[in-house]
């Protein structure tokens, strides 16, 4: 059965960006092993640990569709035109981009809240798993129990101050049971479940 996975690279003090929306240097772990990872969408080719490589290949196979938000969307450029993993991706604003709303458009901007931009990707995955990305909709999905897993790519590093991944979850307490921990050069992969 499809789940519904946040899936982010955190540090220590739970930040996945600064307050200048720089994510450089949470991301070493991309370059500091000796496996080759080529992503879908991506013009470059990682080199991870080979136990990051075993964890992630498969996770990313599963990826169906992606939900992140506007500030996602604006931060990244819109990935030059081209949705990452080569999944349909939904974005989840008040306001669509005009430049971007065009019919031929890869993105879909969805405006009447999360639980429509998951359903749809869930729609558009065919059985595959839904990622979502961007902290405010993290948030959003969080508080909504469309959450399944969440999965954190953990950085050696505490950066202080930035772009809090677990910010506002409306005073709930959300419980998680652990799935799994993978150590990799630069980074320790956390997977947990959702208790709903």
């Amino acid at each position: 059965m499809a789940k519904t996975i946040v899936a982010q690279t955190m540090s220590l003090d739970g930040f996945i960006a600064t307050p200048e929306d720089d994510v450089a240097p949470l991301f070493g772990w991309y370059s500091a092993g000796e496996t080759e990872l080529a992503v879908k969408g991506i013009p470059f080719t990682f080199k991870v640990s080979q136990a990051t490589a075993a964890l992630i290949r498969p996770e990313l196979d599963s990826i169906g569709a992606i939900v992140t938000g506007r500030r996602d969307f604006d931060v990244s450029e819109a990935w030059g035109g081209v949705p990452p993993l080569g999944v349909p991706i939904f974005i989840a604003t008040h306001n669509p981009p005009a430049e971007w709303t065009a019919k031929e458009s890869p993105f879909t901007f969805v405006t009447n809240g999360v639980e429509s931009a998951v359903a749809q990707a869930k729609q558009a995955a065919n059985g595959k798993n839904i990622y979502i990305g961007g902290s405010q909709i993290i948030q959003q999905c969080l508080r909504a129990g469309l959450v399944d897993e969440i999965a954190i790519e953990l950085a050696p590093i505490l950066l202080g101050t930035g772009i809090r991944l677990f910010g506002d979850l409306g005073g709930r307490h959300i419980e998680l049971v652990s799935t799994g921990v993978v150590q990799g050069t630069g980074v320790t992969h956390l997977r947990f479940r959702v208790v709903k």
